[in-house]
């Protein structure tokens, strides 16, 4: 029989990026006082991955669980960002519930809509979190009837149109049930969870069933499989079974059974329907996967995601400089780390590429496959990437392309700008909105290629002062052809160490990368040409001595300080017929392949090094 339990409530938080999502974890997490009195726990306490503390964004979803009058509450933190939005949909099952988090001056955004619908689609009971009440630009008003259109339009059944409604200072730690509360603390927003939230239903006397959400991992106790019952008892050393994504089944043994109170997880004598666990001994379990008693017949329904949208090749190193920074540079060593990532980052696509040492990765948008680059040279990785492109697909009605809904809050001087750069890019304007305090809001349609790179000429053409944000809309016809215009490129004619002579003497022809003393190779881009054309320069070039005097004037040379790029910039930046060279101390940009010519000076180069060595010998 099935039945709900009063004794825990099920909960994720969900909102836009920035709106406070992990702040007001902070909140709850210290005032149901999972922290001793005396102990540092600093700010962004779920932000553990430190890209996610860098960035000051939620990159994976994450599990807390604290106790409020006899009633726990395992809170279950998610992304904001579109390009995670696969984290959401891996996670939002094990809940029963969502706060949905609302920034008090912005309103609903559109990762907002993104993370409401799919709460919404899967029967969760909404709390709506109205927060940073405190700022000065703060419009309760109109953020609440700009959410409750959203409800109606979103909303799958009638009881999630009732829903509550909470104003808070997540950072200031305190809530309310009106928009003038100045103080207190989280009581009330405690009171709505408990209240508006139903307990877990499940039958606690049927056969065990646990869909796995989540994995994590121990030095000791090896996979970690996470997820909510379903139905039924865990205990440790009972008799399980995996059903794979397939519907194979194969027995395994249950290792231990854990928890979670707090941040950490507590090792259970029994875990029940409702409880979300993490359960070892299923060495080789996934994401997705089922794990039951032995006599269930049938895994339960798979986590559906939407398909990725962007893809880029990753391949080996195979620069000059190949094997100097890396402690991981064999295709074998970059294969086998790209197929485990897919075993927690459900949301990419890894495929062998054309080529044995190449491979084809494909994910949610720019920032997703950036993040796994980045965080991959941390771990000591050395390879190259290819420009981000959009997956096409071909159709009976002909080629289509993912397609984004762009939304633009900048100063009304830039209006003009704005609209002349997005329709370079295929852009269609479907709104706009003049506001009193000199700002516009645009909305376009735009090919998800459009936006590839668009971000830094955003950033320069407001001025600093804009906000983009973006919805994924799914496929449409092909939009056209998008005239990329980049200038040329800079590119080193000769191997050596950089010095300021050379450098001064390139610097007149653009906008260089690079400073005196770093190493370079025949073929790196060290620069961007200020004309369309490629340019070889030698930045190795010394001035020659003379035995006539100079003056100090002559020696001295005024350099213009170097703007290397970021690897999301290098991303974006490069040309079709060049690469990034990615190490765990430098990013680099090179020519894919070295011309004929370049090959040649560099084939003369080393033959006479290998001389002069064998001279010296």
């Amino acid at each position: 029989m099935r039945e709900r339990r009063s004794d825990l409530r099920n909960v994720a938080i969900v909102a836009h990026v920035d709106h406070g999502k992990t702040t007001l974890v902070d909140a709850l997490l210290k005032q149901a006082r999972v922290f001793r009195e005396n102990e540092q726990v600093g700010e962004l306490i779920l932000d553990s991955n430190p890209l996610e503390r860098e960035k000051g964004i939620t990159i994976m979803a994450k599990n807390a669980a604290i106790e409020h009058r006899g009633v726990r509450i395992n809170i279950i933190d998610t992304p904001g960002h579109a390009d995670f939005g696969g984290e959401v949909e891996r996670v939002l099952n094990m809940a029963d519930g969502c706060l949905v988090v609302v920034d008090a001056a912005e309103g609903p955004m559109p990762q907002t809509r993104f993370v409401l619908r799919k709460a919404l689609e899967l029967g969760l009971y909404p709390v709506v979190v109205i927060n940073k009440i405190d700022r000065p630009n703060a419009r309760p008003a109109a953020v609440l009837e700009a959410t409750s259109d959203l409800f109606l339009e979103l909303a799958t059944r009638d009881y999630q149109l009732d829903f509550p409604v909470i104003y808070a200072s997540a950072r200031d730690g305190y809530a309310g049930t009106t928009p003038q509360v100045r103080g207190g603390d989280m009581e009330p927003l405690f009171e709505a969870i408990i209240r508006h939230v139903p307990g877990p239903e499940g039958d606690p006397a049927a056969p065990f069933r646990m869909l796995v959400t989540t994995l994590l991992y121990d030095s000791y106790r090896g996979r970690i499989a996470v997820g909510r019952i379903t139905d039924g008892a865990v205990r440790p050393g009972m008799a399980i079974q995996r059903f794979d994504h397939v519907g194979s089944a194969a027995p395994f043994r249950v290792g231990q059974v854990f928890g979670f109170r707090g941040l950490d997880r507590v090792e259970l004598s029994e875990a029940i329907a409702g409880d979300i666990v993490a359960v070892t001994g299923v060495a080789d379990v996934l994401i997705g996967q089922t794990l039951a008693s032995p006599e269930v017949t049938e895994p339960l329904p798979a986590i559906v995601l939407e398909p990725p949208a962007v893809k880029m090749t990753f391949r080996v190193n195979d620069s000059p400089f190949a094997g100097r920074e890396g402690e991981y540079v064999t295709s074998r060593q970059l294969r086998e780390r790209l197929f485990r990532e897919l075993e927690t980052n459900i949301a990419l696509r890894v495929e062998e590429g054309d080529a044995p040492d190449q491979f084809t990765v494909s994910g949610r948008g720019e920032l997703h496959l950036a993040i796994l680059v980045e965080t991959m040279r941390r771990e000591g990785y050395e390879f190259a990437v290819t420009r981000p492109e959009v997956i096409v697909r071909e159709t009976p009605a002909g080629r289509e392309e993912p397609f984004e809904r762009l939304y633009v809050e900048a100063p009304e001087s830039a209006t003009g700008f704005l609209i002349e750069s997005l329709s370079g890019r295929k852009a269609q304007m479907v709104g706009m909105h003049s506001g009193e305090d000199g700002r516009v809001r645009l909305e376009f349609d735009i090919p998800t290629r459009g936006l590839i790179g668009f971000r830094d000429v955003f950033i320069t053409g407001t001025g600093g002062e804009g906000i983009m944000n973006t919805e994924y809309l799914g496929y449409r016809p092909w939009a056209g052809e998008i005239s990329r215009h980049r200038s040329g490129a800079l590119v080193a004619s000769e191997t050596g160490t950089a010095l300021a002579y050379g450098i001064a003497a390139a610097q007149e022809r653009g906008i260089l990368f690079i400073s005196p003393g770093d190493e370079v190779y025949t073929g790196m881009v060290v620069g961007l040409h200020s004309r369309d054309n490629d340019l070889d320069v030698n930045v190795c070039r010394a001035k020659h001595l003379t035995n006539i005097r100079s003056s100090t004037a002559d020696i001295a040379v005024k350099l213009v300080p170097p703007q290397p790029p970021s690897l999301e910039q290098a991303l974006t930046l490069i040309a079709p017929d060049e690469v990034v060279e990615v190490t765990p101390k430098s990013i680099r940009i090179r020519k894919a392949e070295l011309n004929p010519a370049m090959r040649a000076k560099e084939a003369r180069r080393a033959k006479f090094a290998a001389a002069e060595g064998g001279r010296r010998t």
